[in-house]
């Protein structure tokens, strides 16, 4: 079973949340929050599996209630609930750790299945949907980005970059497998390395990552 948080200050979008995910025989609301405050707070004793955390709400809005979530000792993932589909909350929640978003009127059957996949530890954002989010919204940033992800990267074994490259090409643990002549295992492992090495948390802030130190102009 997969435990869920709400976290949205509309009364409304959570009645409707609960009422829809209800429907599931895989999926439980354990909990409902109004601002991200009182979202960490119930995190920490209900221990969710999946927090839907809406961005724009009074008192702690959704980016900082994630990076709360995020540095907790055994992390729920998070899953950004949003109004506008690109948008720089958007960004700004997926570098403090979201899996990924999803607009308010998304479909029930795809919400569905993005909590499952997002429970599953997956990224609920194609690579190239994110780097649409970093050039439009890093702006005169781009120069110091850039400069601040290579040296992160500078940390990284050749294989390591390779691996990184791909993921923010957004393929698959198989398709790197497939691409660098290795074992999915062997992927694994790499990647394990690399989100410790870096600190980040999951696929989306590696690729991100990986593309502003221009590790994807190649392919550009």
């Amino acid at each position: 079973m997969i435990r869920v948080l709400l976290v949205d200050d509309d009364s409304l979008v959570r009645s409707g949340l609960t009422f829809m995910l209800a429907s599931t025989d895989d999926i439980e609301v354990v909990g409902e929050a109004s601002d991200g405050a009182a979202g960490v707070s119930q995190a920490t004793s209900l221990r969710p599996d999946v927090v839907l955390m809406d961005l724009r709400m009074s008192g702690m809005d959704g980016r900082t209630a994630t990076a709360h979530l995020r540095a907790l000792p055994d992390p729920p993932q998070v899953l950004a609930l949003t109004t506008f589909d690109v948008d720089a909350q958007v960004l700004a929640v997926l570098e403090a750790g979201a899996s990924g978003y999803l607009v308010k009127d998304t479909p029930p059957l795809e919400i569905i299945e993005a909590i499952r996949e997002t429970a599953r530890g997956g990224a609920v954002l194609s690579a190239r949907h994110a780097r649409v989010l970093v050039d439009r919204f890093s702006g005169g940033q781009r120069s110091s980005r850039r400069e601040t992800a290579r040296a992160r990267l500078s940390v990284l074994t050749p294989r390591e970059k390779e691996v990184a490259r791909a993921v923010g090409a957004g393929h698959t643990n198989a398709e790197i497998a497939e691409l660098l002549h290795c074992s999915p295992s062997t992927v694994k492992a790499h990647l394990g390395s690399v989100f410790t090495a870096l600190n980040v948390q999951n696929r989306v802030q590696l690729a991100i990552l990986a593309y502003d130190a221009g590790l994807l102009d190649d392919a550009r």
